[in-house]
């Protein structure tokens, strides 16, 4: 159990979640090498008539390009090559012979690329290409220290199809490792002329296999996406102001009239559709009178209207009630007066 967790504590490390490739955009530069393979092919040798399969041994090959893509997986790339294999044997009709020397293939190649789309946790981008070039052929193989040595360079028509797979590397924008497979073919048949040698060889066409693991640098890289814009704070709903309704009585009157009953109903009605919690019921009272009675007076108007509330259908629970007497005139006066703004009762809904 505790090898499993540390192999995938390791695996998060390496490999980000969710670290998607992005195709390749703008120029770039690439370099690479590895093994090549360089299959047996056919020569003659005129006019002595010897004819047979030159073997090679395992090589090696270097390649470096610019190209472009073109941010929807499509690239085009200019190559260079260099391809040697050493000699192995020559397998003739007057038998095997040993020999020593190489060929040495090098030139250049434009490819067109497709980078594969597909849906992984890893950034790993697999791709196919083929593209067409020239390719020079240094040959140098020989018998021996026999004197008969080929020291010539032809050029041939070639073409190269390509497979491979680039993993983009996360803490370097625009850095990715390739690992790659080429196939080269040579078309042309191609005639070299010895030092000393008698006559003519001709060689070709031939094929050859490269393996190569590579970089790729994306010189320019795109501008980041515009950060998404902050949200605006969602402010508080300003608090519902509390709402009035001014009931007012005759002189020395507690009872309610018409006109106070409707006013009383529409408060009852408007406290059932807004936010209220609180329904305070305050009673008040002109100048006329002692404080006393006019202190009680009030309390006797504000229970009415409370009792008119609790009958239009307000719990009673909700309101508060309250007088204050000749306190808090809503016109202000001296003593005595009667004055029929003061004789009132405010429902103030909260």
């Amino acid at each position: 159990m505790k090898y499993r967790l540390a192999v995938a504590s390791l695996a998060c490390l390496i490999v980000p979640a969710a670290a998607f490739a992005e195709p390749v955009t703008g120029p770039y530069v690439s370099l690479g090498g590895g093994l090549a393979i360089h299959p047996e092919n056919n020569f003659n040798y005129q006019p002595l008539g010897v004819t047979g399969n030159l073997q090679w041994n395992l090589g090696y090959t270097v390649m470096g390009g610019i190209g472009y893509g073109f941010g929807n997986g499509i690239r085009v790339e200019i190559d260079g090559d260099l391809v040697r294999n050493g000699a192995d044997k020559a397998n003739g009709t007057n038998g095997d012979l040993a020999l020593t020397g190489a060929e040495r293939n090098y030139g250049g190649m434009a490819n067109l690329f497709y980078d594969i789309p597909v849906t992984l946790p890893v950034p790993i981008t697999p791709y196919i290409g083929a593209g067409a070039g020239y390719q020079f052929v240094d040959y140098h193989p020989f018998v021996g220290n026999s004197v008969e040595r080929i020291f010539q360079s032809r050029g041939s028509f070639a073409y190269d199809i390509i497979g491979g797979v680039a993993y983009d590397i996360p803490q370097v924008p625009g850095l990715a490792v390739t690992a790659e497979y080429r196939f080269m073919d040579l078309t042309a048949t191609r005639n070299y002329f010895g030092n000393g040698v008698t006559g003519v060889v001709s060689v070709g066409p031939e094929v050859s296999h490269s393996f190569l693991i590579g970089m790729r640098y994306q010189i320019f890289q795109p501008a980041p996406p515009p950060p998404p814009p902050t949200p605006a704070p969602i402010a508080a709903p300003a608090p519902t102001p509390a709402k009035t309704y001014l009931v007012f009585f005759d002189w020395d009157k507690y009872n309610l009239t018409a006109r106070a009953t409707d006013v009383i109903a529409q408060a009852a009605a408007d406290s059932k559709t807004q936010q209220t919690t609180t329904i305070n019921v305050s009673g008040y009272t002109d100048t006329s009178g002692t404080p006393n009675y006019n202190m009680g007076l009030s309390w006797r108007r504000a229970k009415a209207v409370a009792a008119q509330l609790v009958t239009d259908g307000v719990p009673a629970a909700e309101i508060e009630t309250h007088g204050f007497g000749e306190t808090h005139l809503l016109v202000p006066t001296g003593p005595g007066v009667r004055e029929p703004q003061n004789r009132r009762v405010e429902i103030v809904l909260q």
